[in-house]
């Protein structure tokens, strides 16, 4: 490629608008136009990167043994109401109507569609196992689209989907497809874990995400230095602090806490250490009678040493909250409690009333609480004699230092973007679609399902969130537009630039090289600030004054401080034996 006959348009600021690095590199080196909230045009260089991710993940895909094919963006209705998921997806999920006002959605997703494929498709256990993908457009009408293509509305995403016998073999897929991921984002050149996550929407059991190390990283991470353990931290498993329930030593005793509110402010006053202090969270579960009318919310107290964070997905498991909640409102909880918030404790609650205590709480002893009256706490409180002993469940998020599950050392914290997902459904989707095979006996059996998803354009945004520095964006290798960058000063009134520049430039190609020949005319420092930005990973500087002694220049972009000159006749051949390919 010839940079006179691309289309390259940069920029020296990036908009306003432009929250995180990868969005703001994106638009100023013309990878991507902004053309709604959420909605990119992918101008040329940022379609080469997209096109280079889509044919690594299509390589390890069919590698794997999954079947390609393309399922349609515009999915009807009907299949979203037979999986219930019509209603339950929340508004994400565009919903329109076509001319004679049947219901269709932009589809985030094509569990519905691909079941639909395998229960028209597949009728005996003999056409098991098999996995189909698609690369495809997918919309999610996010509430709010931020960080460039890492949140957007429209985006392209890889899916795919395995059927099988049972869980046995589902699992043996399931595990097919996380090792092919393992390879996908190997070949991308990411620094990424593979942590277990929660299944959220989608439904299922097992889940795994892959994510891309980064300081921007939405996601928080789990892990430990010492072993393989890595968990999301929305799954990551908290263990009690403390070395079980010590004996009672102090008596119950109601004091005065005027205004104090929060629970630093509570031990400060009371001069009691922060870590003997417990919080109350009040959550509530929406219900309906028969008819559908609406009954007053169930009330479900959460219990957590101050110092920790309720873990939302956890309380999700509770039993009352199963099907959903949120938080009590000030009038909720001053009716169920006879107190504002801020003063509220377990000791003496209503019957009515689910009580909840995280792992850690519920082996402390001699507590600190809310007395469920403003302007009063309880110090001295021990669960089984000055109230009852709480249902204990794993509740908080970890923290730093806390024991690893797996024992084998403490947990550490790291933020990251999750590009790729892994889910074991089993039958989440096959039974209430009706997708079954005929067994060896001739018996229906619902087929077990996995799907496997990756942010195609998330990657982009990932990778640069990942590699970049003041100046620009710095490729891996594998997904750069181009691997390399000729740029020749006074191409076009030197002769024997211009030959050097075109020998080198043919000689790249013909060894299988992507590389661009800038052959326009800009002053040197324009040029390179340019190339630094768009972030083309090797650079080659052919100039009058280093052919005089017969080399070109050669720098990475992961370190243009250190330039090496290479001999013309070598230069092929050294800058192939640079490129990191698989």
């Amino acid at each position: 490629m010839r940079a006179r006959s691309f289309f390259i348009s940069t920029l020296k600021e990036a908009p306003a608008d432009a929250d995180v690095i990868s969005q703001q590199y994106m638009i100023r080196s013309g990878m991507i136009k902004k053309l709604a909230a959420g909605v990119y045009t992918y101008m040329p260089l940022g379609l080469r990167v997209i096109r280079k991710i889509e044919n690594i993940i299509r390589d390890e895909m069919v590698r794997a043994g999954s079947i390609e094919l393309l399922m349609p963006m515009v999915q009807p209705a009907e299949l979203w109401q037979e999986t219930g998921r019509w209603e339950k997806y929340g508004p994400e999920l565009l919903r329109i109507k076509d001319r004679h006002m049947r219901d269709f959605v932009l589809q985030p997703t094509s569990e519905e569609v691909i079941t639909d494929v395998a229960r028209q498709e597949i009728k005996s256990w003999r056409q098991l196992p098999v996995n189909f993908f698609h690369i495809q457009t997918k919309f999610r009408d996010e509430r709010r689209p931020r960080f460039g293509v890492m949140r957007g509305r429209e985006f392209t995403m890889k899916d795919a989907y395995s059927f099988d016998r049972d869980e046995a073999g589902a699992g043996l897929s399931y595990d097919k497809m996380y090792a092919a991921y393992q390879r996908i984002f190997t070949r991308i050149g990411l620094v990424f874990r593979a942590v277990r996550a929660d299944t959220g929407s989608i439904g299922g059991s097992r889940s795994h995400e892959f994510q891309v190390i980064a300081n921007a990283g939405e996601d928080v991470i789990a892990y430990c230095p010492d072993s393989d353990y890595a968990a999301n931290i929305e799954l990551a498993d908290a263990s009690s602090v403390l070395d079980g329930r010590k004996a009672p030593t102090a008596a119950l005793e109601k004091r005065a806490t005027p205004g104090k509110e929060k629970c630093e402010l509570v031990a400060e006053y009371l001069g009691l250490p922060l870590l003997s202090c417990i919080k109350s969270v009040v959550l509530a579960a929406d219900r309906t009678n028969e008819k559908g009318e609406p009954l007053p919310a169930k009330i479900v107290l959460v219990l957590l040493r101050a110092d920790h964070e309720l873990n939302e997905v956890k309380a999700g498991h509770i039993p009352e909250l199963k099907d959903g909640f949120r938080f009590a409102t000030d009038a909720e909880i001053l009716a169920a409690f006879g107190s504002k918030p801020g003063y509220l404790g377990p000791v003496g609650v209503k019957s009515n009333i689910a009580v909840y205590a995280d792992k850690t709480a519920a082996d402390m002893s001699d507590f600190c609480c809310g007395a469920n009256e403003e302007g009063f706490h309880y110090s001295g409180v021990n669960f089984g004699r000055d109230l009852p002993e709480p249902v204990v469940m794993d509740l908080r998020n970890v923290v730093e230092g806390d024991k690893s599950p797996d024992g084998k050392g403490v947990l550490r914290l790291q933020r990251g973007i999750e590009v790729g997902h892994v889910f074991f459904l089993g039958t989440r989707y096959s039974e209430p679609m009706h997708a079954t095979f005929l067994d060896e006996n001739g018996q229906p059996k619902p087929m077990q399902m996995g799907c496997y998803g990756i942010g195609v354009t998330r990657v982009a945004g990932a990778a640069i969130e990942q590699r970049h520095d003041d100046k620009g964006i710095q490729w891996p290798d594998a997904i750069a537009p181009f691997e390399v960058v000729i740029c020749p000063m006074n191409y076009a009134k030197s002769e024997d630039v211009r030959k050097a520049a075109d020998a080198l430039y043919e000689d790249l190609k013909a060894r299988g090289v992507d590389v661009i020949l800038d052959d326009r005319d800009m002053r040197p420092g324009v040029m390179f600030a340019e190339w630094e930005l768009i972030g083309v990973p090797h650079r080659v500087v052919i100039g009058d004054r280093g052919l005089k002694n017969g080399e070109i220049e050669y720098a990475e972009r992961t370190n243009l401080a250190e330039k090496t000159m290479v001999p013309v006749a070598d230069a092929a051949a050294f800058i192939v034996g640079r490129i990191k390919r698989d």
